[in-house]
């Protein structure tokens, strides 16, 4: 047996597979998409799977939103780091998730990695805070989702697999945020459920990049970028694939 590797939005996965290429699909009804800002002041995270009993709007979130308080971690005076990251992982996999990540990653190699290609696309309108009046905000005014209606992770390469029950890799490529291209690494983990691969993988960036990098605007991300009251963008993924 060989390593087949998948790679997504930052994200890389291998698991034992027969020694042949390999193609496979983001299952959109399974898989979702995150970000958190550190320092979060117990309000700034989003998700595009709000229906996933794992995850809770944060403070400042519209009427009937759910919110359990017994699990609810403890909140975290503001300017201070919290390093639970993302707040609110998801537990159980269901097909309960706005259909907002789409992708396919291939490779012709599935013993020496070699040659993995792949994209995976967030919609950006999808992600969700848990208050109208932020989302619509941010959509316009910071993310611009008229103009850049996608994020992006394009799959370069695949590098450091540490194969096993769980896998471990580095994912090479290039994120794209607002219109522009960086180039990213991401560690990534995955292993087999519901009979596909699962896929977990977060990557983080400075906050002044979103204004110096990626060219959001100065005016709309002031009082947290400007300012320097946020230090930190985390970003991620958990992902269900499907092998075809």
């Amino acid at each position: 047996m060989r390593l087949a590797t998948v790679v997504a939005l930052g994200c890389t996965l291998t698991t034992s597979l027969p020694a042949q290429g390999a193609r496979w699909t983001v299952e959109q009804k399974t898989s979702l998409a995150w970000w958190q800002v550190d320092p979060h002041y117990e309000h700034l995270w989003a998700t595009t799977c709000a229906a996933d009993s794992s995850w809770q709007a944060g403070e400042g979130r519209d009427a009937g939103l759910y919110v359990d308080y017994a699990k609810r971690p403890e909140t975290v005076a503001a300017g201070r780091s919290d390093t639970r990251i993302p707040l609110f992982p998801r537990v159980t996999v269901k097909p309960n998730c706005r259909q907002a990540v789409m992708g396919e990653v291939t490779t012709p190699d599935t013993e020496r990695w070699r040659g993995v290609r792949g994209v995976v696309r967030v919609i950006a309108d999808s992600l969700f805070t848990g208050l109208g009046f932020r989302d619509r905000f941010g959509r316009r005014y910071v993310l611009q989702t008229n103009a850049y209606p996608e994020i992006t992770f394009t799959i370069d390469s695949l590098t450091d697999v540490q194969p096993g029950d769980t896998i471990r890799a580095i994912a090479v490529g290039t994120f794209e945020l607002h219109g522009v291209k960086q180039p990213t690494r991401a560690p990534v983990t995955a292993w087999r459920e519901r009979g596909g691969l699962r896929v977990q993988a977060q990557f983080s960036i400075p906050a002044l990049a979103l204004t110096e990098q990626f060219k959001m605007s100065k005016v709309a991300l002031g009082m947290g970028v400007v300012m320097r009251r946020w230090k930190t963008v985390h970003m991620g993924v958990d992902l269900l694939l499907r092998e075809h």
